[in-house]
């Protein structure tokens, strides 16, 4: 045989064996629980919601994840906008041990309640398996929320953190060089410039948040509450009439009745847009609110473009800001009957380029660290780079399976200080009381 034959030969075997492992023209494969190498295929389902636009673009994901794996099908299964209806829609499925979804979005204040119902499948067996790296996610995020009793539960797609809005051209206009850093501060920019404002505009306001009785008052309550040094549990027992949380309350009542620099309707219609409108048409100094209002305040029919800045929200003397962890995980339900399919479509959403494609498509902030270093990212949304010190030091909820119940109760009665109702000891108090019973029909 000559030596030209055996070479042909060799580079034969050689195409054969790397087509047959699947490298030429081959479909993907994956490693199942076995650890067994096989070709990827089957359904599922993929449960999500949010406004049009974000439905848009979970289906092209959809569309780029199926075209790496031909033989897998996903369905999108499309939740209401409402978080609370997505919540009960979960809720129900789980309850009914449906194999149906099989991967869906929790927000973060959902967690306690679904790890602790049984609802979830571990993910460390898979991570494991595949060597995949956790380190190029927020660790304080991961480890505060996503892991439980040492399990790791679900991953942060992309992460909000309560921040400070403010104009930047009347703080230089009033001499002030940069935002304030204590909530003191906060209230002496915000009264001398709301004085000033309103000698041209009647409407203006010094500070505005989120003070209806609803999910958004808990965010706010528990960034006073922690800049302030107090805390809502400790060791499973609550802690809600702590003196430093009493004082937090009865700062958020002064910013009201005594100040005079938020609004009487904080306390009856102060949500996301309402904070987000009265800013964004010039009337307001401060706000707090997510991080979705960047884009909205800076769009080119803004009032406001170029003139806002954002900050950490200011904190209480001899204290740390803090800013409420908020955002989308997703997980695997304990009844899918493709578990492997849905680890793959989840290391799939949240690769590199899926988490680039989310900043720069929704604006999302992305759960993985290494995005914001991305050019592209940073050139389209410089803001990033000084909102990732924020979510290293955002602070959850409590992560706790009675969550519902208890944000419920802390609404009620911190709406009712701020309405005057009651002082901020007695809301507390009666908090206390409240959620002390709650957590003796768990068991606790």
């Amino acid at each position: 045989m000559s030596g030209k034959t055996l070479s042909l030969i060799l580079i034969s075997v050689l195409v054969f064996s790397i087509a047959a492992s699947g490298c030429i023209g081959g479909e993907q494969q994956s490693t199942t629980s076995s650890g067994t190498k096989t070709k990827l295929e089957g359904k599922i389902v993929f449960a999500v919601g949010g406004a049009p636009n974000e439905i848009d673009y979970w289906q092209k994901v959809i569309e780029e994840f199926q075209k790496k794996y031909p033989g897998v099908t996903v369905e999108l299964k499309r939740q209401a906008t409402d978080t609370e209806q997505r919540r009960l829609d979960l809720v129900n499925a789980l309850r009914a041990k449906s194999s149906d979804p099989d991967v869906f979005l929790m927000d973060v204040a959902w967690l306690g309640q679904f790890i602790a119902s049984d609802w979830l499948e571990p993910l460390d067996s898979y991570v494991e398996r595949d060597n995949y790296d956790l380190s190029v996610f927020f660790q304080s995020v991961v480890n505060l929320a996503d892991k439980q009793n040492g399990k790791l539960y679900a991953l942060p797609v992309y992460i909000d953190a309560g921040l400070l809005y403010y104009r930047k051209d009347l703080l230089q206009k009033y001499g002030y060089d940069k935002p304030p850093e204590t909530w003191q501060e906060l209230v002496e920019m915000a009264q001398k410039i709301q004085k000033e404002e309103r000698k041209s505009n009647p409407n203006f306001w010094g500070f505005v948040w989120q003070g209806k009785q609803y999910e958004g008052l808990v965010c706010d309550f528990v960034e006073y509450v922690y800049s302030n040094g107090g805390y809502l549990m400790k060791d499973g027992k609550p802690t809600l009439n702590l003196p430093q949380n009493v004082e937090a309350l009865q700062f958020m009542v002064d910013l009201i009745h005594k100040y005079k620099i938020s609004p009487p309707n904080t306390y009856t219609e102060m949500t996301e847009e309402p904070v987000r409108l009265t800013f964004q048409q010039g009337n307001a100094l401060f706000e707090r609110n997510w991080p979705y209002a960047w884009g909205l305040h800076n769009a080119d029919d803004s009032p406001v473009k170029d003139k806002v800045g954002i900050a950490p929200l200011p904190h209480f003397p001899g204290h740390k800001s803090a800013a409420t962890l908020g955002g989308w995980h997703i997980g695997i339900s304990k009844y899918s009957d493709n578990k492997d399919v849905a680890w793959e479509f989840i290391k799939f959403v949240m690769s590199y380029e899926q988490q680039k494609g989310f900043a720069m498509n929704l604006g999302w902030n992305p759960g993985r660290t290494d995005v914001y270093n991305d050019p592209d990212v940073v050139a389209k949304a410089p803001h990033l780079k000084e909102l990732r010190a924020v979510f290293e030091n955002a602070v959850p909820r409590p992560i706790v399976p009675y969550y519902p119940q208890l944000s419920k109760i802390i609404q009620k009665y911190i709406n009712a200080a701020l309405a005057g109702k009651m002082t901020p000891k007695e809301a507390l108090d009666q908090a206390q009381k409240e959620v002390e019973d709650l957590i003796k029909q768990y068991g606790g």
